[in-house]
């Protein structure tokens, strides 16, 4: 098992994150330690050698704060405590220790847009007058009409529906999400203050790292009176204005926020660092993965992107391009727990985009039929290629195993507000959520004794780890031998393209990093010739001299 003394009490790498492998963790789908069903803090640690053996730099755990769950966790109660039925603080701290022993570094999910409404502040709110102090840190309004009937704005959820509720005594609150996660005001110093607190507290306590949830959406314009959005109601990344003039998206504004959370950051030695979930355009990321803010910000372009050569190296060098601006590293992700996962959208018929693979959950996976193998030989070939790209690489929990998404979940147990808030007509993001299969036998394939919050899928133990655990052919294996071959590989964080065009437009992406190292990833349905080089790795079986369709290949010259 690799040890890496890597501790986060030291100064000895500050900038480990530059080009690090990150596991994301969903903390209550990933193991099960007391048996009730629901993944827990003591769960993850009793998996942290499993982490430390597949070789990723670190761990990344969405929400386990108390939540009442209306949002899968990230409608947070108290942002300083751990949700009983995860665990407790002292669980926390020992998972901490346990995996600085193992040389990986704790990164935590921060909810800062909005609360949950049980948190103490929201409670205190509904309680106080209209116009109070308590009020102040949340958005509140009086409506519309000749009797405040009408929401203050047309503003919508991005649930569905509109981002206003009335209170009894007549005003409404903002919740650009569901109506149980009111938005706070960051224009009060008091809020601001309460998250440098919160920054510290876990900071304290050995976290290297924070994910910030909508990160693009904290700074509103909350001038009288407040704009309405008009026509303009569907919220796009690449729709919104660039002159931060939006008014509740990417507004300029909020780069002053996350100054000042740098500084706190910047408290500590190695500072700490962040990653922005910021859906806006390409060429508005790089501010918050500046030095002076977060340090990172998710690229959420080669998610999106289709599998196709040309769209991919156009992709890649936007990302690279806008790293170099900030003078941070790109992060690269195939799959997380908002999105279907990519062994399946990968599955799909050619040109099916966003909407189509929405079609298909609301199908149960049945329409348009999917190629399963030919999905997962394309998902092999998609990670070889992201894990050899200069930055950051993220790998959400169970893509090792090659999971795909449980297109199939029955309408009663689906737990997505989004299902709900839609009117039935968009499925939500519970089929990538689904408990992951540790073990072919046992008890829900090892993930826990006592069930499972979500039903695991018939033969879902033959994607287990204990089955793929030593078969190199399996996606598990792959993961393991590539990582361990990047740690030995990445020296800067440099890439030069070595195909020609008329490569490219055949489907053939080839680039070089430091030392030799080649990468060639066909993203075609026909072979290529393979350039003479010593074979470090394959996403796929290679024949003599050629490189097969929907594979790719590391080599060294």
């Amino acid at each position: 098992m690799p040890q890496r003394p890597l501790s986060v009490g030291t100064n000895a790498d500050a900038d480990w994150w530059r080009q690090a492998v990150v596991y994301q963790i969903y903390p209550r789908s990933f193991a099960d330690a007391d048996g009730d069903g629901i993944g827990d803090i003591r769960g993850v640690t009793s998996r942290l050698p499993y982490l430390a053996d597949l070789g990723v730099d670190a761990v990344w755990l969405s929400p386990f704060y108390p939540s009442e769950l209306a949002d899968g966790g990230y409608d947070v109660a108290d942002y300083r405590d751990v949700d009983p039925r995860l665990g407790t603080l002292d669980d926390f701290d020992e998972m901490v220790t346990e995996a600085d022993r193992l040389g990986l570094r704790i990164m935590v999910d921060i909810v800062p847009n909005h609360s949950s409404d049980q948190h103490v502040w929201f409670q205190e709110a509904l309680s106080a007058a209209p116009g109070s102090s308590a009020r102040a840190r949340y958005v509140f309004r009086d409506g519309r009409g000749r009797h405040g009937e009408l929401p203050p704005t047309d503003w919508p959820s991005s649930f569905g529906g509109p981002a206003w509720t009335r209170v009894p005594d007549g005003q409404w609150y903002l919740h650009l999400y569901a109506p149980e996660q009111p938005d706070f005001n960051w224009d009060n110093p008091e809020v601001r203050e309460d998250f440098h607190t919160t920054l510290r507290f876990w900071s304290d306590r050995g976290v290297a790292g924070f994910r910030v949830d909508v990160a693009h959406g904290l700074s509103k314009d909350l001038a009288e009176p407040l704009r309405d959005l008009g026509h303009a109601l569907s919220y796009q990344p690449d729709a919104l204005p660039d002159d931060g003039s939006h008014p509740l998206w990417d507004r300029d504004a909020v780069h002053d926020i996350y100054r000042g959370w740098r500084r706190v950051f910047d408290e500590y030695q190695p500072p700490r660092f962040a990653v922005a979930e910021a859906w806006v355009r390409s060429s508005r990321r790089a501010p918050y993965a500046s030095a002076d803010e977060l340090g990172q910000a998710f690229n959420f372009d080669f998610l999106n992107t289709p599998l196709c050569a040309g769209a991919m190296r156009d992709t890649i060098d936007t990302a690279l391009a806008h790293a170099r601006e900030a003078g941070a590293t790109s992060t690269w992700v195939l799959s997380n727990h908002d999105v279907v996962r990519h062994a399946s959208r990968y599955a799909l018929p050619a040109g099916v985009g966003k909407s189509g693979v929405e079609a298909w959950l609301m199908t149960g996976g049945r329409e348009p039929a999917a190629d399963l193998n030919l999905g997962l030989r394309k998902a092999r070939a998609a990670t070889l290629l992201m894990l050899a790209l200069p930055g950051s690489a993220y790998v959400y929990q169970g893509e090792e195993l090659g999971l795909p998404e449980v297109a199939d979940l029955r309408t009663e147990d689906l737990q997505d507000p989004i299902w709900v808030r839609s009117g039935g007509r968009v499925k939500g993001r519970d089929g990538c959520r689904v408990p992951l299969p540790w073990t072919r036998e046992g008890a829900n394939h090892g993930f826990g004794s006592g069930g499972s919050w979500l039903p695991q899928p018939a033969g879902w133990g033959s994607y287990a780890a204990d089955v793929q655990a030593g078969d190199k052919e399996s996606v598990l294996e792959l993961y393991r031998a590539a990582l361990r071959l990047r740690r030995d590989l990445v020296t800067d964080e440099a890439l030069e393209w070595a195909g020609t065009d008329a490569d490219t437009e055949r489907g053939l992406l080839h680039f070089t990093r430091g030392g030799g190292w080649h990468v060639l990833a066909n993203l075609s349905d026909a072979p290529v010739a393979l350039p003479e080089g010593t074979v470090l790795l394959s996403s796929g079986a290679l024949s003599q001299d050629r490189l097969p369709a929907w594979t790719t290949v590391w080599t060294h010259a």
